[in-house]
C-alpha cells in the first residue's frame, strides 16, 4: 500500500538522517530517492511536517531533522517489519545449544544485538524477590586462591575469586560453604544479606574467627540483592557521530547506563516493548539518547528486560524488528526449557 506523500517524505527524512546524521533539504530528498515532486511541493510538505512538530530546523543548516515526535510517528506507522536474516541465523545457533545456561543465552543474544545494530545493549535480570539461592560451591584454583560460585534457581551465576589468608585452611573454607549451603539454600535473593548476618557467628566459627572470607561471601550476596544490570557493546557508541566528536558526552552516557539507578525506571516498564526517545517535555530521560526495551519471560513467573541504547538517530526499524524477534524467540526458548526442567 502506497504511503501518502506527507508520510513518504517524513519516512525518507528519518531514514536519510539515520544513515548520514546530516540535516535533509528538499533537493537532497529528490536526488536520493528520485521523488516525482517539485522542490516547492516538498518544501511545502516539510513546512507542514514542521508545523506538526514531526521535523525541526537545526542551528547549523537550512535542512531539517526528525523530532522525537517524528521518530515516534515513524516507529508507529512507517517502519517495515522485516527482520535481518543474519540475526535470525545467529540466534538460531545459540538457541540450538540446549545445554547453555539462561545467563549465556541472554548474554550471547545481547552480543548479537549490539553487533548487528552497532549499539550498546543492557540486560536487567529477574527481580531479587523472585529468585532463590540454589547452590554454593568453592573451587580451589591454587594453594592460596579459590573461586566461590553461587547459582540461583533461575540459572543466574555469580562468582568471586579471592586469596586465602595463610592462617585459613582450605578445609575450613569447605566446612564454611557447607554451613552456608545448608542455611541459605532456598532463601530469596532479597533476603540473603539478612540471613547471612543472622548466621555470622556460626559461619565465622568454621573459619577460626577469620572475617575476611565472610566479607567476601557477603559482598556477593549484596550484588545478588541489587538490580543486576549487564552492559554489552559500549565500544559501539564510539562509532556514533554524536558521541565520537564529544568525549565528555560519551563519558556522561556511559556513566549513566552503567549506573543501575539511572536506567532502572526505564527497564522496569510494564510494556512488552517500549521506546524512550531523548528527554521528554518534563526533562526526563537522556539528552540525545534513546532506549528501546523489551520484556523477556524466563519461565512462568520470572521476567528480565533487554534494552538497546544509542543516539536518538538510531535505526529504529532495524532495532525494534530485531528486539521483537529476539523477544519472541527467547520467550519460546525459556518456556520450552522450563517445561523440560519440570519433567526431569
Amino acid at each position: 500500500m502506497a504511503l501518502p506523500r506527507r508520510d513518504l517524505i517524513l519516512k525518507y527524512i528519518v531514514e536519510y538522517f539515520i544513515k548520514t546524521a546530516a540535516p535533509v533539504g528538499s533537493n537532497t530528498l529528490i536526488e536520493q530517492y528520485d521523488l516525482p515532486y517539485s522542490s516547492a511541493t516538498i518544501r511545502n510538505e516539510m513546512m507542514n511536517l514542521e508545523n506538526d512538530g514531526l521535523i525541526e530546523k537545526t542551528h547549523t543548516s537550512s535542512g531539517r531533522v526528525p523530532s522525537a515526535k517524528g521518530y515516534r510517528y515513524y516507529i508507529d506507522y512507517l517502519r517495515q517489519r522485516d527482520v535481518d536474516e543474519e540475526i535470525k541465523n545467529q540466534l538460531a545457533i545459540i538457541l540450538n545449544e540446549k545445554s547453555k545456561s539462561i545467563d549465556d543465552v541472554i548474554k550471547e543474544s545481547c552480543e548479537i544485538l549490539s553487533h548487528m545494530t552497532n549499539l550498546a545493549s543492557i540486560v536487567l535480570g529477574p527481580s531479587a524477590e523472585e529468585e532463590h539461592l540454589l547452590s554454593v560451591q568453592v573451587i580451589p584454583l591454587s594453594e592460596n586462591s579459590v573461586t566461590a560460585v553461587f547459582i540461583t534457581d533461575k540459572g543466574y551465576v555469580e562468582n568471586k575469586t579471592f586469596i586465602i589468608p595463610e592462617q585459613v585452611d582450605i578445609k575450613d573454607i569447605e566446612n564454611c560453604v557447607k554451613v552456608i549451603q545448608e542455611r541459605m539454600r532456598g532463601t530469596p535473593i532479597s533476603g540473603l544479606i539478612e540471613k547471612m548476618e543472622a548466621s555470622r557467628e556460626i559461619i565465622t566459627q568454621h573459619l577460626k574467627n577469620n572475617d575476611i572470607l565472610y566479607r567476601a561471601f557477603a559482598e556477593i550476596f549484596l550484588k545478588f540483592a541489587t538490580d543486576r544490570i549487564s552492559l554489552f557493546g559500549t565500544k559501539n557508541l564510539l562509532e556514533q557521530p554524536e558521541f565520537n566528536s564529544d568525549i565528555d558526552k560519551l563519558k556522561r552516557l556511559i556513566g549513566l547506563i552503567e549506573n543501575p539507578k539511572s536506567v532502572a525506571e526505564y527497564l522496569h516498564s510494564n510494556d512488552d516493548i517500549d521506546v524512550f526517545i531523548g528527554k521528554d517535555e518534563d526533562g526526563n530521560g537522556f539528552d540525545d539518547v534513546s532506549l528501546v526495551t523489551t520484556k523477556i519471560k524466563i519461565g512462568d513467573d520470572h521476567e528480565g528486560r533487554i534494552a538497546l541504547v544509542g543516539p536518538t538517530r538510531m535505526d529504529y526499524q532495524k532495532v525494534m524488528n530485531a528486539l521483537e524477534y529476539i523477544q519472541k524467540q527467547l520467550n519460546e526458548f525459556f518456556a520450552r526449557k522450563d517445561d523440560d526442567d519440570g519433567r526431569k
